[in-house]
């Protein structure tokens, strides 16, 4: 291909060339002289065998020679002997001999053909370039020699050989590298001569023709190959309108060549000569119409153009042949045939060739184009306007064309064809793919193919979607196509169709350009509009810059937003005007106060508004409504319009009213807009007014069928005569408008909706104003920036287009088009967050993954094996869940059946819920991740009889291992291997086990609808009359909700609440044991034990949920509480430091309680209290209590040997260390807050008490070494207990509530009157009991002594005293071990009470009545007895011979016991300290005499204390006779 690369010099053409380069671009000199004396001899040799030529020859005689042989044989002459190289020579000096010959009138046609073929030879040669001397003018040489070629036809083959050979040379020039040096008339010419002997050869050969279009299309595209060489700067010289000696020379080139072929014996058929004749008229009238709006400088333009067809090849050509190649796209219009005329009677011919050339040139020009406004402007307005007839064509192949140049148009100059490309799509190929009009099933094929071809470029929908369904004013081209794919993509009657599946193709093609998109980068595509505020005038509304993606996109989805509630609002006005106005006025879309303007254009721009409400609203008269009526006809530009295309115009945006004073006002708004923007020829608006009256008249009387008579155009004439301010209007003018009307009809009926209308002349005219005002066409960057919207829409019919063409499709080929088609709209759902959508993508994807034959499960995995589809179904599945399950919500409902169903045939990876559970615990040999090694091999294929409830590890081991014991059974077939292995391959390729590996990286609303779909099904299992089947799927779904569980620790609080609620169900609903409640249980524990150690924020919660474990059926918890304990046992252990709280201890402590009393259970359940109590280690204030009572649990409980009942006892024990240390604690740590310890120190007070109560029960045990171990331990609570904060009142309490209870208990339990049998003595626990009970009186004696209850309490002690020496256990006689006890106890009691002063004679009231009821008769009577027991115990003594054993020593004690009664009382009645003195004397004289006197029973009389004393008088009298 030539370049252009000029330097004028001095208006001459300058040669750069430089020695180093002659020899490398140019031929050798000879050798191109022996080239060019070849084509010299073989011209002469075949003249010669001419009889015309030949004779000269003959008579060898030069001076005979014709002129053409002298100057071929001078030639021959020269060719050697030129001392310059030839790109120095003027390449005339050698072309002309050869022109001469191919312009003589007398050759022949082999002549000519040898003389063309010899240029051609030249030509090709790269001896003629841009650099040679001289070379334009002979280009020209050549170029007007060829085009004037004459010769004589001797035969049709000669003549074809000729025109080929043209051809060949003409096409030669224009390829040369000197073709820059043509001119621009030269080029015209060549186009021209070529497009002639094209329609020449329709006569002639098949080969004569193709080679005549095949040249004509390489002259086109090497044409316009050259638009991208032009310097910008020349295309301003360019711009003005057609040549008028260029069309003339064009014309006049035909004329003569046509001429020059009927001279030479050729002929064009009538066809030709008509659309030859037809195409100069249209040129002409181009011509003489642009003339004629030409001003006074019209012919100084018109020299100054053509002086530019002189120059070299430019944009001047190129737009005169495009012109002409539209031009022949008009010879339909001329020939009076439209493209929807019988095919027979329209030759497609022309317009086909026409626009394969116009295609080709823009293919060549391609966006160099927009640089040059002439051509752009054809192809928007003339070449888009034949395009659009001729896309209405019946022929396929047509429409085919006008599709493919249209795609070439939106990649090359869709920025300058918004308006263009909008109304292709809306006018013809929708319509034409929808099936409108008539057309054809073939020519919905092509539709569709070239709708698909569009679509597959990646920014197309994208453009669509931002430039028309985003503009207010323009239709919904992407919403259009998308629901016409989406329609044809639907099979009928489940068969597909070559249709479906292109609209198939297309609805995939414009997903996945959305999915590229994300891979480009993605960016936020969701820009949400703000609803507006206040009113804003949004017709007006415009962006600053279409080039930024950050202005035009939030601007295109504001209008988007906009667009919607405009449709709303129509829905509304459509209903009812006045609430339809008052609707956008509440969103703000119309002012709150209307205006005539804004109601103006919401009526003008709304689509989808009734045109009929329209008219009435417009001709109503109502003020408002006249205003409104005024701003709607302003909204119109009717300049350079003629006024019948005006007012068409205007009526089809409404239905004019049928009544006359609304036409009436309608058409003055109308004529006062015409004549504001055309009054050249109206005088004024009023003759507008009548004329359009008129033209409507005319339209009624010529279209309506009831009118006979019709008007003429002397009667239209007429009836307009002195309308223009009384003079009359041109009658060109008149007839021009009446023919019009009458050859299309103005409709008043105008169609509704937002369908797509066709395109008439006055639409077309209406585009082209509406092209010149739009928006600039908006070019996507392909990125993601609309897509959210865009998706939103086309998601939905996609899904169920695809869908349906999978269920019915048979082919592979189909199948992986719709799985890719659904990975791709998975992919963008995610994207875009639109979960429901990706919902939607699952179910129907499930829908195809039915693989369970109830009958046999070896028949269901065979039969998912030969099935492609739900293989594919089912691999996609998984594979959106593994890419997309962030934005999975209901969805995992279906997926989680698809689960089931492969667990239920067993074909799932083992360990898949252990290992997401644990990932730890997997064992070497099966991996993360990785498959049994006899997971679905081919020879486990037999066993397939009945479906496997386990996927473990071990169970299909032992699976395995068993296949050698059956018996054998029938081997499977080639058939059944090869189903099952792709089975195998499929299930693998699933890694189903991934979705729960990596779990933990879900998203939290996905998460927690997985785990709600787990609840789901296992919740199926709580029916009634549930199969074997349903338990397995529960267990199963069970154990995957907790390994979800575990693996998401760091969100337990999403998930807790559900899980614990699904758990709890299955314990309260289970009566027997069964797998799924054994899961519930170890599973609820196995989640505590494992989040404890990492979610102390919730460990309360999680002890809580123990708590269902104590509401377990007896026949489940009698199953499981040994392992239940263990387990809890094991929490306590592991997480007994974090347990801090009341509530938690609470559950624990309680489930610890129940082994007591549960043989298998209670060794693990006090190994955990041991653990708890041991030393205090785990004892908090918290659960001090609570762990206290859970030992007195276990120390009454039977379970077991006494032995724990002890080591229970002995930590109720040593817990009371615990309350001394943290009352220590509480002093130092608190000392400045006395608030804080005073409430601290009273709650250990109270745990104590809770304490000592406790321990008071297992006093009473019937077990003698519990009993007595219970009264030890508390003793030492009792007694130890310095360092606790225990106030007297607590004290006190403590005797009422414990020690006197437990003494009382025992006395009565002593007695037998207890319906327990005590198999033991309870001497010894009555005993310990009176130690007790002395020992803490005396400790407590001084305190106690204060209280105001301590008369009652010393009188509580000596009464039971009393009942102590007076019980009789069992029956039998009193304990003399109890009676001596108590006997010392008292002195003990009476001794420290009287040396603390309590125990005295006191001049106060409550002095006094404590002495004299402490030495009332009954509390005195046993201490008489005490005395004659001494006696008894003493005579005993003397009996022995003074031997001493336990009895006597205690007699002694006796003995001393009733001295010191003795003198206390004497010195309590008056005696002085002196005759005190001798007070053990006289006891020794009491029991002397006593003794000697061998009485063993007195009686005493009962009476005042005077009678005692005289008796002890006359014992110490008797004992001082015997001193």
């Amino acid at each position: 291909m030539g370049y252009l690369k000029l330097q004028i010099q001095n208006g001459s053409n300058a040669i750069e060339e430089g020695p180093a380069q002659c020899g490398a671009r140019y031929l050798d000199k000879t050798t191109v002289a022996c080239m060019i004396n070849a084509e010299i001899s073989a011209v002469l040799a075949v003249m010669r065998r001419n009889v015309r030529w030949g004779i000269h020859y003959m008579l060898d005689d030069d001076q005979w020679d014709h002129t053409l042989v002298q100057s071929l044989k001078e030639l021959r002459k020269k060719i050697f002997t030129w001392p310059n190289q030839w790109h120095a020579i003027d390449p005339a000096l050698y072309l002309q001999p050869f022109l001469d010959v191919i312009q003589s009138d007398e050759t022949s046609a082999p002549i000519t053909g040898v003389a063309l073929s010899s240029v051609y030879k030249i030509l090709t040669l790269d001896v003629i370039d841009q650099n040679t001397v001289k070379v334009g003018d002979a280009m020209h040489l050549v170029v007007d020699a060829v085009t004037s070629c004459r010769f004589e036809v001797t035969d049709p083959a000669s003549e074809e050989v000729v025109l080929m050979k043209i051809l060949q040379v003409l096409l030669a020039c224009v390829k040369n590298k000197a073709s820059a040096m043509l001119s621009n008339q030269h080029v015209c010419t060549i186009v021209n001569t070529c497009f002639l002997i094209v329609h020449q050869a329709g006569t002639k050969g098949e080969l004569l023709q193709r080679i005549a279009r095949s040249t004509m299309h390489e002259l086109v595209r090497c044409i316009f190959s050259h638009l991208q060489d032009i310097d910008n700067k020349m295309c301003t010289l360019v711009n003005g309108s057609n040549s008028l000696k260029q069309e003339h020379g064009v014309l006049n080139n035909e004329h003569d060549f046509a001429s020059r072929q009927l001279e030479n014996g050729t002929s064009s058929s009538a066809y030709d000569t008509q659309l030859l004749s037809s195409t100069m008229g249209s040129n002409a009238g181009i011509v003489v119409e642009e003339n004629t709006a030409t001003d006074s400088s019209g012919k100084d333009n018109a020299q100054h153009e053509l002086h530019l067809m002189t120059k070299p090849l430019g944009v001047p050509c190129m737009v005169e042949i495009f012109h002409f190649l539209c031009s022949l796209l008009n010879v339909v219009e001329h020939t009076g045939m439209g493209p929807r005329s019988n095919t027979i009677a329209f030759d497609e011919d022309v317009p086909l060739f026409a626009l394969t050339l116009i295609n080709s040139a823009i293919e060549s020009g391609g966006p160099f184009i927009r640089l040059h406004p002439k051509l752009l402007n054809l192809i928007q307005d003339e070449l888009f306007h034949n395009l659009m007839q001729f896309g209405l064509s019946m022929s396929p192949l047509v429409l085919s064309m006008v599709c493919s140049i249209v795609l070439n148009l939106y990649h090359h100059l869709r920025t300058e064809l918004k308006i263009q490309l909008e109304a292709f799509f809306s006018c013809i190929i929708l319509r034409v793919a929808q099936g409108r009009d008539g057309a054809s099933y073939q020519q919905q094929e092509v539709a569709m193919e070239a709708l698909v071809d569009f679509c597959r470029q990646s920014s197309f929908m994208v453009e669509m979607y931002a430039n028309f369904d985003c503009d207010i004013t323009c239709n919904n081209v992407f919403e259009d196509i998308v629901n016409l794919f989406s329609k044809n993509a639907f099979p009928l009657n489940s068969s597909l169709s070559f249709m479906h599946i292109l609209a198939l193709d297309a609805l995939i093609a414009v997903v996945q350009g959305m999915a590229e998109r994300i891979d480009n980068g993605s960016v936020s595509s969701e820009y949400p509009p703000m609803k507006p505020e206040e009113y804003t005038p949004l017709w007006m509304e415009k962006c600053d810059n279409f080039g930024d993606p950050n202005q035009w996109v939030p601007f295109v989805s504001r209008r988007k937003y906009f667009k919607r509630r405009l449709m709303i609002g129509a829905d509304h006005f459509n209903r009812d005007p006045k609430k339809g106005l008052e609707f956008l006025q509440g969103t703000h879309l119309l002012p709150d106060k209307l205006d005539p303007q804004s109601v103006a254009c919401f009526l003008r721009y709304t689509a989808g508004l009734d045109k009929n409400i329209i008219g009435d609203y417009l001709g109503n008269h109502d003020k408002f409504c006249v205003e409104v009526l005024y701003e709607f006809a302003r909204t119109f530009d009717f300049q350079d319009m003629t006024l019948d295309t005006a007012l068409r115009l205007f009526l089809e945006t409404f239905r004019l009213p049928g009544e006359s004073q609304k036409i009436q006002r309608v058409l003055e708004a109308f004529s006062e807009r015409y004549y504001e923007q055309s009054p050249h020829i109206l005088a004024n608006k009023d003759a507008a007014l009548v004329l359009s009256y008129s033209i409507i008249l005319l339209n009624t009387d010529q279209h309506n069928a009831q009118v006979k008579n019709k008007m003429t155009v002397d009667d239209f004439i007429r009836n307009n005569r002195q309308i223009n301010g009384g003079n009359d209007l041109p009658q060109e003018f008149l007839s021009e408008l009446y023919y019009s009307i009458c050859k299309n009809e103005i409709s008043t009926l105008p169609q509704q909706g937002v369908g797509y209308p066709e395109m008439t002349p006055s639409r077309w005219i209406y585009l082209m104003h509406k092209s010149k005002k739009t928006a600039p066409f908006i070019v996507s960057d392909n990125r993601a920036h609309l897509d959210h919207d865009m998706f939103t829409i086309l998601s939905g019919p996609t899904i169920a287009a695809i869908s349906l063409v999978f269920d019915n499709a048979e082919n592979e080929e189909i199948y992986q088009t719709c799985i890719d088609g659904f990975l791709a709209v998975a992919k963008i759902s995610a994207h875009c967050h639109l979960e429901n959508v990706l919902d939607d993508l699952v179910v129907s994807l499930c829908k195809f993954t039915t693989i369970l034959d109830p009958s046999s499960a070896e028949e269901s995995v065979l039969a998912f094996g030969d099935d492609m589809k739900a293989r594919m179904a089912t691999e996609t599945v998984f594979t959106i869940a593994n890419r997309y399950g962030d934005y999975i919500r209901t969805g995992w409902r279906n997926i989680l059946d698809c689960i089931l169903r492969l667990h239920k045939l067993g074909l799932l990876p083992a360990h898949m819920a252990s290992d997401a559970a644990n990932e730890s615990e997997l064992s070497a040999e099966t991996g993360h991740g990785k498959y049994n090694a006899n997971y679905l091999s081919a020879t486990n294929l037999s066993s397939f009889t009945t479906p496997k409830r386990s996927s473990g590890l071990m169970s299909r081991f032992g699976l395995f291992l068993s296949l050698g014991t059956e018996e054998t059974r029938s081997q499977p077939t080639e058939e059944e291997l090869a189903a099952h292995q792709c089975t195998v391959q499929t299930i693998k390729r699933c890694h189903i086990d991934s979705i729960f590996t990596e779990i933990k990286f879900l998203h939290a609303e996905s998460l927690l609808q997985l785990a709600r779909a787990f609840i789901n099904a296992a919740g199926q299992s709580h029916k009634q009359n549930r199969s074997p089947d349903d338990e397995d799927a529960a267990v199963f779904c069970l154990e995957l909700l907790v390994a979800i569980t575990l693996n998401n620790r760091d969100r337990i609080g999403l998930l807790w609440q559900d899980v614990y609620e699904h758990i709890r169900n299955i314990v309260q609903s289970t009566v027997m044991p069964g797998a799924l409640v054994e899961k519930a249980i170890f599973g609820l524990l196995r989640i505590c034990q494992r989040l404890l150690p990492y979610k102390e924020n919730i460990t309360d919660e999680l002890l809580r949920s123990l708590q269902v474990i104590l509401k377990l059926d007896a026949q489940v918890a009698d199953a499981y509480y040994e392992q239940i304990t263990r387990e809890v046992s094991h929490l306590v252990k592991a997480n007994a430091s974090r347990i801090r709280s009341y509530s938690g201890w609470r559950t624990i402590t309680s489930l610890l309680s129940i082994t007591s009393r549960h043989r298998e259970a209670s060794e693990a359940g006090f190994d955990a209290l041991l653990f708890i109590m041991s030393n205090g280690a785990h004892l908090l204030p918290a659960n001090f209590v609570l762990c206290v009572d859970t030992a007195r649990q276990f120390a009454e409980s039977w379970v077991g040997l006494a032995k724990r009942s002890i080591e229970a006892l002995d930590l109720m024990a040593g817990s009371v260390n615990c309350l001394v240390q943290w009352t220590s604690e509480a002093k130092e740590a608190l000392e400045e807050k006395e608030g804080e310890i005073s409430k601290l120190l009273q709650d250990i007070g109270e745990m104590w008490f809770r304490l000592v109560q406790g321990l008071r029960k297992v006093c009473l045990d019937q077990r003698e070494e519990v009993r007595n171990r219970a009264l030890l331990s508390l003793q030492k609570c009792l007694t130890e207990s310095d360092g606790i904060h225990l106030p007297l009142v607590v004290w006190l309490q403590c005797f009422d509530l414990v020690m006197f209870p437990v003494l009382d208990d025992l006395l009565e339990i002593a007695k037998g009157h207890s319906q327990k049998y005590y198999h033991q003595n309870m001497e010894d626990s009555l005993i310990l009991a009176l130690n007790l009970l002395s020992k803490v009186f005396l400790r407590l004696l001084q305190d106690l002594s204060q209280s105001t209850t301590f008369c009652k309490l010393w009188l509580g002690v000596l009464d039971r005293m009393v009942k102590c020496m007076k019980v009789k256990i069992k029956g039998r006689t009193s304990s003399e071990k109890l009676q001596e006890l108590v006997l010392e106890l008292l002195k003990n009691n009476l001794f420290v009470m009287k040396s603390m002063g309590i125990l005295v004679k006191s001049s106060s009231s409550e002095g006094d009545r404590l002495w004299e009821l402490t030495w009332l008769q009954e509390v005195w009577d046993p201490v008489e007895r005490f005395l004659f027991l001494g006696m008894k115990l003493h005579a005993k003594k003397d009996s022995l011979g003074g031997s001493v054993d336990s009895e006597t020593d205690y007699a002694e004690e006796v003995i001393k016991l009733a001295s010191f009664t003795s003198i206390l009382w004497l010195e309590q009645v008056g005696l002085t300290k002196s005759h005190i003195g001798l007070s053990v004397i006289c006891m020794r004289i009491v029991f002397a005499w006593v003794i000697y006197s061998k009485i063993s029973s007195v009686s005493l009389e009962n009476g005042h204390p005077k009678c005692n004393f005289c008796k002890v008088l006359k014992c110490v009298y008797l004992y001082i006779l015997a001193d």
